[in-house]
């Protein structure tokens, strides 16, 4: 059981604030992601590089990394259905090993670090979104045995503020969708009752000329609704 740290220090304060106005900014999830893991070697002891992957539709995927090495790690997991990132996001708990050369919970995964790769110990912390695990945190060492107890609460606290991050671009997101939606859908009303009027056809008719130019155009639906509202509201 991971123990509790106390007051966060300046860089941490200062870190997280940057995280907090990326997320406020309206900035890309990408740039947070990054900033999340770039985030890592920063704060907590003994960390070389990090990768953040998160699960999307049953898939394991790296979002961001501070490094090659990271990443290779990362596909290796993903190939191997093995590693601290994997069990972090399907367990319910942190997987720290410090020193993969000793002993190792992963030895497919360890195999290919310590023959291809400068990493000598590796640990994994889950991501949270709305109760969900949606993804993990990998922090990486290349010295044995640097990563202990510690520095694996300094990555569950970075990991947790991780989450809200996530959490608060994801919300954002479904908002701009949801936004975008209704906008499209009021665009494509206004289009075929424009043209029920203009070609005197009742709404199925109208919807089946709009969906038929769609696909002559190769266009979306919401588009050639755009271009009939525009062609309409051009003065002439």
């Amino acid at each position: 059981m991971s123990r509790i740290i106390g007051k966060p220090d300046d860089e941490m304060v200062e870190v997280f604030g940057a995280i907090a106005a990326l997320v406020y900014a309206g900035s890309s999830t990408d740039d947070v992601y990054r900033a999340v893991v770039n985030a890592a070697p920063r704060l907590v002891p003994g960390v070389d590089r990090a990768s953040l992957v998160m699960l999307r539709r049953g898939r394991f995927v790296t979002v961001a990394a501070t490094d090659p090495v990271a990443r290779a790690v990362d596909e290796a997991e993903v190939r191997l259905q093995e590693g601290p990132c994997v069990d972090a996001i399907v367990d319910d708990t942190m997987y720290l090993d410090p020193d993969l050369a000793a002993s190792t919970t992963w030895p497919r995964l360890t195999e290919f670090v310590l023959q291809r790769t400068p990493v000598r110990g590796g640990a994994g912390v889950r991501i949270v979104v709305d109760d969900e695990k949606v993804g993990a945190l990998n922090v990486w060492s290349d010295v044995p045995g640097r990563l202990d107890p510690t520095c694996a609460d300094r990555a569950m606290v970075l990991a947790s503020f991780a989450s809200l991050a996530v959490a608060a671009g994801h919300h954002r997101e479904q908002a701009a969708t949801l936004r975008e939606g209704l906008r499209s859908n009021r665009e494509i009303g206004k289009a075929v009752g424009l043209l029920m009027a203009f070609h005197k056809v009742d709404e199925d008719k109208a919807w089946e000329i709009l969906r038929t130019t769609s696909r002559d155009l190769n266009q979306k639906v919401s588009e050639v609704a755009q271009t009939i509202i525009d062609y309409h509201n051009t003065p002439w």
